[in-house]
């Protein structure tokens, strides 16, 4: 198994591609703290993971909070007694206008995007450290490799999520602390109805949201949307040994968009 004895953390792991995740982690041997504002969902997935007999529990909580942000790894190296891994995944599609913005949308975009993620990071390094290494993999977007003007919070939020990754992953890489970032493009999770339902879009494309997440979807050679499954995978790939000598890498899953 690519993840066998492996004792990690899934936030944002209650659905999508988060889900996909841990249950795809766990499906490989991993151990794995599903972590999700939806305490309900979180536990629908941990008790899935748990049912096909992998090991699995559910935290509930506001990742904005800096508190739950880092108290979340204690939590888990406690019930697990080590850990190896970190996804950080969770991630907030912000609004579409600049003209007009109320500044606290900005910094709703950082704080979950970015400072959410580096306070989990801040407390996972010397714990993973003190295990003998790890690895910690953060979710941007296409829309942090070459901007986004669906979005241009979301994309600030996710280009600085690539720099703190390439960062942490010169600076811990002697600590054999691997950083690297998954970038999906268009993606069919609940987190796509979010996007193609704010005012721009439905102002300028109509009200449907088939026909909303179709144009959406098809902006990229392969003409459709990425699965969960299929951004998991590579999220599986760069976690696992098999990426032994992947750091400070912002890997595209995007159909071909960005090339």
């Amino acid at each position: 198994m690519r993840m066998a004895d492996r004792f990690g953390i899934v936030t944002a792991g209650a659905s999508g591609m988060g889900r996909a995740g841990a249950i795809r982690f766990a499906a490989e041997g991993a151990a794995v703290a599903v972590v999700d504002l939806d305490e309900a969902k979180a536990k629908e997935v941990a008790d899935t993971i748990k049912a096909a007999g992998g090991q699995a529990f559910a935290l509930a909580g506001n990742l904005m909070e800096e508190d739950f942000a880092r108290g979340l790894v204690h939590e888990t190296h406690k019930r697990f007694g080590r850990l190896d891994f970190l996804w950080a995944h969770a991630g907030h599609p912000s609004v579409s206008r600049v003209e007009g913005l109320d500044l606290k949308e900005f910094d709703v975009a950082m704080n979950l995007n970015v400072r959410a993620a580096l306070a989990s990071a801040i407390e996972a390094i010397p714990l993973m450290r003190d295990g003998g290494g790890g690895s910690m993999l953060f979710t941007s977007s296409t829309s942090g490799v070459i901007g986004s003007p669906f979005s241009p919070l979301y994309s600030v939020a996710k280009w600085g999520v690539i720099g703190l990754a390439r960062s942490l992953a010169k600076r811990y890489g002697p600590d054999n602390i691997r950083v690297n970032v998954v970038c999906p493009g268009t993606t069919d999770t609940p987190m796509l109805d979010t996007l193609v339902s704010r005012p721009d879009e439905t102002e300028t494309h109509g009200k449907d949201l088939n026909e909303l997440k179709r144009i959406r979807s098809s902006g990229n050679p392969m003409g459709r949307a990425a699965r969960p499954e299929e951004v998991a995978n590579v999220a599986l790939f760069l976690l696992s040994h098999e990426a032994s000598y992947v750091n400070g890498a912002s890997l595209l899953v995007d159909g071909g968009k960005t090339a």
